[in-house]
């Protein structure tokens, strides 16, 4: 892969929507945890959680790339993200269709402030947010692990879309003191796993050998195929009755 501006805005949008999402709903934790049990419980706990992470992308991400050569990384990497992106996009297709809740940050902070308030313990407290901060940010650490194996130019543009929306959703999650009921969750984690099984498949084609006729730029044209069977997938299954399955 050529690390050129075009890729590298590509990686930093996605890991910048992605990470989002998944700061989006360690918030909220945080919040029942914070007006549940004290603040020092929920800031602890993140702090804990956030050390662990940086740990994780501070150790693996570097490792990487100097493992193997980037044809191999990117043989490994690709179907990764593939897979991932696919783990993505099919939550975000049944939701579209119906077949799956959406998620509710409200009700989500709703049932978390009630279980917190109803066992007083502060160790709780402490445990639940490093919990939920480090669930919800080890698919962060992971993604952003997987493209800065890469190269190091790759693993920077990762990093900064990561921080970028950890800064964005701690200022917001400041200012506004409630869960982030209006965020587009869904659009955005099809969007994400749009850009996943894009990235994984134009890095798979290059591992292979395959020469992409119109270069970094097949990427967006890989991404409009993937967007377009999604919402053709999304449109045949709402028009099919069947169960709705229950929300993350």
């Amino acid at each position: 892969m050529r690390d050129d501006a075009v890729n590298g805005w590509v990686l930093a949008g996605t890991t910048f929507l992605a990470s989002g999402v998944e700061f989006v709903e360690a918030a909220t934790i945080v919040l029942a945890v914070g007006y549940a049990q004290g603040w020092r419980a929920a800031l602890l706990g993140t702090a804990g959680a956030t050390v662990a992470l940086g740990l994780i992308v501070a150790v693996f991400g570097p490792l990487l790339t100097t493992a193997a050569t980037l044809a191999r990384i990117q043989l490994v990497v690709g179907p990764f993200l593939i897979l991932f992106g696919l783990y993505w996009l099919r939550k975000a297709v049944l939701r579209f269709a119906g077949r799956k809740s959406m998620r509710d940050e409200q009700a989500v902070y709703d049932r978390e402030l009630a279980r917190l308030r109803a066992d007083r313990e502060r160790r709780l407290g402490l445990a639940v947010a490093f919990q939920g901060v480090f669930v919800e940010g080890l698919e962060v650490a992971v993604i952003v692990v997987t493209f800065g194996a890469a190269s190091a130019q790759s693993f920077a543009w990762a990093n900064a879309g990561a921080l970028a929306a950890l800064f964005l959703v701690t200022v917001a999650a400041i200012a506004l003191h409630k869960p982030f009921a209006r965020v587009p969750e869904n659009a955005m984690k099809s969007l994400v796993g749009v850009m996943l099984l894009s990235l994984g498949t134009f890095w798979t084609g290059e591992a292979l050998g395959v020469e992409w006729w119109m270069g970094n730029a097949a990427l967006f044209a890989i991404a409009g195929a993937y967007a377009a069977v999604a919402a053709i997938v999304t449109l045949v299954l709402r028009r099919m009755p069947s169960s709705r399955e229950g929300a993350r």
